[in-house]
């Protein structure tokens, strides 16, 4: 089983109930909490940023979830938007051995994307940015 769907939204922290609304829909409804906010740290820290510092009026998100045949899940969030070209991934992991006063501003929530998902990637494509991420789900 396979399912896809697309929301095209207008990159402000207005819509972020409407963007975890959106991605929940595709989600078991027996969803573990702890794995749901993974899910809901990673997808807010994307779009937050999208809203904050990308320079782009909207967002598209694309989500997928496909059922395999053992049961478990995989979900894909790929988040795009027409603003300047970032790739977050090239940013250097925060030094956690600092205290939060040592280190410099920025970066952890990406750390903590890359941590919590199974993959993250990011493509400049068509003159959008676009972030993927795909996390795995036990059993569905």
């Amino acid at each position: 089983m396979s399912e896809s769907k697309e929301l095209k939204i207008k990159a402000s922290d207005e819509s972020m109930q409407a963007v975890n609304d959106f991605i929940h829909s595709m989600l078991p409804a027996d969803c573990d909490d702890m794995l749901l906010n993974q899910i809901d740290l990673a997808v807010e820290e994307i779009f937050v940023n999208i809203a904050h510092y990308s320079g782009a009026a909207e967002a598209e998100i694309i989500c997928d979830f496909k059922v395999a045949g053992d049961g478990s899940g995989v979900l894909s969030v790929a988040f795009k938007d027409g603003g300047k070209p970032f790739n977050p991934l090239e940013r250097a992991d925060p030094d956690l051995s600092l205290s939060a006063e040592e280190r410099s501003i920025g970066g952890l929530g990406i750390f903590l994307t890359k941590k919590f998902m199974d993959s993250v990637e990011y493509e400049f494509v068509d003159g959008k940015n676009c972030l993927t991420i795909t996390k795995r789900i036990a059993s569905c």
